[in-house]
């Protein structure tokens, strides 16, 4: 299995500190906006923009949570195993607020869609805008599309993207494994 760097730790940095812009720019002073990160993995790049937010408005308070979509998702009784789900930690109602829905790599849409739905157990948002690190276009199953996205890669099926975060795997990088090689 070969792999290939896509976003090396310079990259990764530049493009967090990108995200946090252009969300600043649509949302200002977050008053009225609350982030969501997309549990497993969606939840480090929340927790990333939410430092780097809090960073560059100087500790404005950013309502934060984590969702857990296990249940939510529409292939939960296809596996052999059972599933261990994590814990969801929003503790706010997300009635009327801009909610930005955030997950690591967006795919075929199906963890988007479980995320939408499991949202709705804490309000009925005004708005939810998508961010995403990584952007797989060409391969969904459901018509969703970010709104922030950190890179837009073309794969094909035997390529995979893995995001690593310097809290689990001891550093930032995005890489690209091709799972088809003898």
């Amino acid at each position: 299995m070969s792999q290939r760097i896509i976003l090396n730790q310079q990259q990764f940095d530049i493009t967090i500190t990108r995200l946090c812009f252009q969300l600043i720019e649509n949302h200002n002073n977050f008053s009225e906006t609350v982030l969501i990160g997309l549990q497993p993995r969606g939840t480090f790049l929340a927790h990333r923009i939410h430092e780097q937010l809090n960073s560059i408005l100087g500790n404005n308070p950013i309502k934060i949570g984590d969702l857990d979509i296990t249940f939510f998702r529409d292939d939960f009784r296809k596996h052999d195993n059972p599933l261990i789900p994590s814990s969801s930690k929003v503790d706010f109602i997300i009635e009327n607020k801009k909610v930005v829905l955030i997950d690591d790599v967006l795919f075929t849409g199906r963890t988007i869609r479980a995320g939408l739905d499991a949202m709705l157990a804490f309000g009925r948002p005004s708005r939810v805008e998508l961010m995403v690190l990584i952007d797989r276009r060409y391969s969904r199953d459901l018509p969703i599309q970010p709104d922030y996205v950190g890179m837009t890669v073309d794969t094909i099926s035997s390529e995979k993207v893995k995001v690593l975060w310097k809290q689990t795997e001891g550093e930032d990088k995005v890489i690209m494994l091709n799972t088809n090689e003898h």
